[in-house]
């Protein structure tokens, strides 16, 4: 089995988390590079992440998350966000690629154009874009995390106005979900069946 594929079949939802071992600022720093290598529309980028990783901080989230101790026992729970305006955001974003010679600047005036057209007057565009964005780097963090030893849990249980709030969010960053990681503790499950493949595949 290639390195990939077992990470993907190995990866579990974690509620157990060995709470002696912590994650440096730098092995965060590189789970959240790795989670940036998501693909976005447009390479918009429209992503954001609050890593919540001292006693005081876990301490606001715990009862915004519903009373849930994995983001007190995590090493560190990711607030995931999505942002939108990503019309607004994408010519900064599409630059180095111009700069790296990746796509000239047709393609560019192009991508532009489009994204102003399809998000300008949108918001339900923009929003939807948000979540997929969030989510997409989400999982990407997820397979990062456990590519290396770590263990992680996506959650959507908690207060999405509260966590705006207590952590500072912009109007234009929607908490798509929350993400914790750290070490594994002694009572994780092992990864649940999943569907068969006839179940869920159709060819056409």
């Amino acid at each position: 089995m290639s390195g990939i594929a077992e990470v993907i079949k190995s990866r579990i939802s974690a509620n157990s988390y060995d709470t002696e071992r912590q994650l440096t600022d730098e092995q965060i720093a590189e789970l959240i590079n790795l989670a940036t290598h998501a693909p976005s529309a447009f390479n918009l980028q429209n992503w954001r992440f609050v890593a919540v990783r001292s006693t005081e901080a876990k301490a606001r989230l715990l009862p915004l998350a519903f009373g849930q101790q994995k983001v007190v026992e995590a090493a560190v729970t990711f607030i995931v966000c999505g942002t939108l305006n990503p019309h607004e955001t994408l010519p900064a974003a599409l630059k180095p690629s111009v700069d790296a010679g990746i796509i000239d600047q047709s393609i560019y005036d192009m991508w532009v154009g489009a994204a102003q057209g399809m998000y300008q007057e949108n918001p339900q565009l923009q929003r939807d874009e948000a979540i997929r964005s969030g989510s997409l780097a989400a999982m990407t963090l997820m397979l990062a995390a456990k590519g290396q030893g770590l263990v992680s849990t996506p959650m959507i249980g908690f207060d999405q106005s509260a966590v705006t709030t207590e952590f500072g969010l912009s109007a234009t960053e929607v908490p798509v979900m929350l993400v914790t990681v750290g070490y594994p503790g002694t009572t994780n499950w092992p990864q649940k069946p999943r569907k068969a493949v006839n179940d869920v595949l159709q060819f056409v």
